[in-house]
């Protein structure tokens, strides 16, 4: 099972001949989706994510932040260090104390910072008040290769019926960006985005798609050889009569 399978389904049938059959969730959906935020640098998303973590736990609402590295987490913790907002850092180097973490992760006013792997498939309780004041607010400090991992940090919020809300932020110096779209159009986005002209935002949105597509085909591509390769193996292997492993 998995909760994002479906973006999937034509790939698991054509490579896996694997069918995907959609079940509704158990309660409605009640998370909101915040339009994804635009900047031309990374040291200027990384002001605005400060500055909006900072407003959400003034006013009690529990914050989860998801970053794509270990060493984007720290930058993170380091940051809101500086400005006396407390938090808790979740990383492969706090493995140890994943349970507790998570498990006040729903508590009023409370930051997370986490690496999108940690406490996965996890439902983070809400703690009294905090359902009442919006639920849990989660943060992606950049846009990933697949959309698929995007939805797995974003669906912490919003579990079992409960309320919450969640919301990107994005520079054109974010990997993704760097990777897999071409120079010209993040200098053509950079451009609007820096003279503030209309239609900006909805460039750069254009450009993470078309991103994430490149991106995606390449690991759609990568994943054929593999298997490819691994029917040649065990053709070969089955025809010289030899026993692997």
């Amino acid at each position: 099972m998995s909760g994002t399978a479906w973006e999937v389904s034509g790939e698991l049938w054509h490579i896996n001949h694997l069918p995907v059959v959609r079940i509704p969730t158990n309660r409605p959906n009640r998370r909101d989706q915040w339009p994804d935020r635009y900047f031309v640098t990374a040291e200027q998303k990384w002001a605005a994510v400060v500055a909006e973590i900072q407003r959400l736990h003034t006013g009690g609402r529990p914050v989860l932040v998801g970053t794509r590295s270990v060493a984007a987490s720290e930058q993170l913790a380091a940051k809101l260090s500086g400005q006396q907002i407390p938090f808790a850092l979740l990383n492969a180097l706090q493995d140890s104390e994943e349970a507790r973490i998570i498990a006040e992760a729903g508590h009023p006013g409370r930051v997370t910072i986490a690496t999108n792997m940690a406490g996965r498939g996890t439902d983070i309780r809400l703690e009294g008040g905090v359902a009442e004041a919006g639920g849990l607010h989660v943060i992606a400090t950049e846009r990933h290769d697949s959309p698929r991992v995007d939805r797995q940090l974003f669906g912490r919020a919003g579990r079992q019926g409960d309320p919450g809300s969640a919301q990107a932020f994005v520079s054109m110096d974010d990997e993704l960006l760097v990777r897999h779209t071409p120079a010209v159009l993040r200098r053509v986005v950079r451009t609007a985005l820096t003279r503030g002209f209309p239609g900006a935002e909805k460039m750069a949105g254009k450009a993470v798609k078309i991103a994430q597509s490149t991106a995606e085909h390449m690991a759609r591509r990568a994943r054929a050889n593999v298997l490819r390769m691994d029917t040649w193996l065990d053709e070969a292997v089955g025809f010289s009569g030899r026993r692997v492993g």
